[in-house]
């Protein structure tokens, strides 16, 4: 059996760039993880219906609320009539806090993900890796795509974990370790597109302001057009933090900045072997040559 885990900061960021791989992969029978390290505590609220959740609004009750956002996101990912896909947080639920954005006072939190170092959370990861075997393992680039800390903090401690799970007695070996990220020209495209429908109140980002990599970079790309209704109802699933637009193929963060929905997700192998490449020179399978 095909066996994927991936690794993500918080809830949303799952379906936000790997949703419709997830989906992909879920109805072609393989055996998917995603573990989740933080609640997303620190996340900020869309709109004045649970806007008293937040960290600083008193309540702090957040994280809880996530969970269910999460649990409603990775179901709506799920073919039917299957057993949905469940969280799974590293080292347990809330044993490790968003860290929040850096230089916030909540990183030096007696639980923040980056306070704990990388050393307690890759063993933990590496654990898992050995429990799990999986052959493919995403994580995130080097600025974990966008600067968030805890977005570095899991780059650190995917590559941690992989060479700790592979020395282990009786462990495992990742065969493919690839990085989520964006391309440049998708982006730009899909961008260009939503010129003419931005709702009301969303804008257009300035140039550079959301991230992308070079598209000579990009390996690897996933179609994920047969699901892509799953993605879209799992990003509408995560409502404290995402809004998606009525036409279903953009989508805003709580800065109102308009995102495109891609119809294809774009990776980075970083370990392994790269498998048979399709005609536009890239990987289509996570799994190829497996």
């Amino acid at each position: 059996m095909n066996r994927l885990l991936l690794v993500h900061a918080h809830p949303d960021d799952e379906t936000i760039t790997t949703g419709g791989t997830i989906a992909k992969y879920l109805a072609a029978g393989a055996e998917v993880t995603v573990v989740t390290c933080t609640l997303g505590e620190e996340g900020e609220v869309i709109g004045e219906q649970w806007g008293g959740l937040v960290a600083d609004g008193g309540a702090d009750q957040l994280g809880g609320y996530r969970i269910g956002e999460l649990t409603d996101a990775l179901g709506a990912l799920s073919p039917h009539p299957a057993t949905p896909l469940r969280p799974h947080f590293l080292g347990g639920a809330g044993r490790w806090r968003d860290s929040g954005m850096a230089g916030a006072p909540s990183n030096d939190h007696p639980r923040a993900f980056i306070g704990a170092g990388s050393g307690a959370p890759a063993q933990v990861l590496a654990d898992l890796i050995v429990e799990l075997r999986p052959q493919v393992l995403v994580g995130y680039d080097p600025v974990g795509s966008y600067g968030h800390p805890d977005h570095i903090q899991v780059h650190a401690i995917c590559g941690e974990a992989i060479d700790i799970a592979a020395g282990a007695e009786n462990g495992w070996a990742v065969s493919k370790h690839y990085w989520t990220v964006t391309e440049e020209s998708a982006l730009a495209d899909g961008l260009a597109s939503a010129q003419t429908r931005v709702p009301a109140g969303w804008r257009m980002p300035v140039i550079g302001e959301l991230p992308s990599h070079r598209d000579g970079e990009i390996t690897t790309a996933v179609d994920i057009r047969e699901v892509y209704d799953r993605k879209v109802r799992a990003l509408a699933a995560h409502a404290t933090q995402v809004t998606v637009s009525l036409s279903g193929t953009e989508y805003a963060l709580s800065n109102n900045i308009i995102q495109p929905i891609f119809a294809e997700e774009h990776f980075m192998l970083v370990a392994g072997t790269p498998g048979p490449l399709g005609p536009a020179g890239r990987e289509t399978d996570l799994f190829g040559g497996l």
